[in-house]
């Protein structure tokens, strides 16, 4: 159990003691030490959610046992941050609306983890990985926190805003014409139904997206369009774009090159065009120098764990 501090009275009321799973390879021996890695859930799961068994495929657990036998990897320490919200998940960034979810990690999961578990110290030992909203604040905190990180996999994370979220607002807008705009009423609907819709997570999402995006949204969640005509309001929407990592590359090319590995991947087929941000961030890389890893893949943003095989030894072998 993890209680945290930084996380008390959160806006949302989500609790601030959590249980954070910690994986400990197969003969584990606490005399010597062992890199660690920190896995990020995408939005709608949970560091707990990814750690458990499985109908079909392999857990993360039983990945790494496998990649750790069949050497592909060396024995290593992975932490699954538990960070799941009243809005559905995490970006994993400070914000006034949702928590300061990125100085947790930072000052006080790996504080921690270090005390209580035979792990190299420092940066350089150090890798954060994830998919989807994971992948993205992978990314965001190699820029965010310079000399803290190791190396990062990015796995189909959040890019190319424009193309990513605009598209759905009318949807969202539909959605909570159901609720008369009341957004808050559409949250506390969404946690009684029976039947949770994937139109109702798609539109609890762009709430979380607001929440972590747009400082002005404190105690009120508002929109970057308007829930009526559903036109875009340029000013908020720019505080979204700002988070883009794409707009983001040129102002941290330093942090960036700190890295000893960047890898990315991204399947060609996802059906959020996450590709089309993530050629963008990759090109942006390239220009600015950064050393890194791409690659495309043929499938979508569902069901792409076995791309575990190639980021985790690639970690491995950046950290040992």
């Amino acid at each position: 159990m993890v209680s945290s501090e930084l996380l008390k009275n959160n806006p949302l009321g989500d609790p601030h003691e959590r249980q954070v799973p910690v994986y400990l390879p197969a003969g584990y021996d606490a005399k010597n030490t062992y890199p660690v890695m920190y896995y990020l859930a995408a939005y709608t799961n949970s560091g707990q959610g990814v750690v458990e068994w499985r109908g079909f495929g392999e857990s993360i657990p039983e990945r790494l046992d496998r990649l750790i036998h069949e050497q592909q990897m060396g024995a290593t320490v992975v932490v699954f941050p538990e960070c799941f919200t009243r809005l559905g998940g995490n970006q994993y960034l400070d914000s006034p609306a949702m928590g300061p979810y990125a100085s947790h990690i930072h000052d006080e999961l790996i504080p921690l983890i270090e005390q209580s578990y035979a792990v190299k110290k420092g940066a350089k030992h150090r890798a954060v990985l994830g998919k989807s909203s994971g992948g993205f604040a992978a990314i965001r905190f190699a820029m965010d926190f310079p000399g803290r990180w190791g190396a990062i996999a990015n796995h189909s994370g959040d890019a190319g805003f424009d193309l990513l979220y605009q598209r759905d607002f009318p949807a969202v807008a539909d959605i909570l014409a159901q609720f008369n705009g009341d957004i808050e009423k559409f949250i506390k609907r969404f946690w009684k139904a029976k039947k949770v819709m994937g139109s109702h997570i798609l539109a609890m999402m762009h709430l979380c997206m607001a929440a972590t995006y747009d400082e002005a949204n404190t105690t009120q969640l508002v929109l970057p369009f308007d829930l009526e005509t559903c036109e875009l309001n340029h000013e908020r929407w720019q505080r979204w774009l700002a988070h883009d990592p794409v707009n983001r590359v040129a102002d941290h090319v330093g942090a960036l090159q700190q890295l000893n590995g960047l890898y990315m991947d991204c399947g060609f087929r996802d059906q959020y065009f996450i590709h089309y941000g993530m050629r963008q961030l990759a090109k942006k890389l390239e220009k600015s120098q950064v050393e890194h890893t791409y690659t495309e893949f043929n499938g979508t943003h569902s069901g792409i764990d076995y791309r575990l095989d190639e980021s985790l030894p690639f970690l491995y072998e950046k950290i040992k």
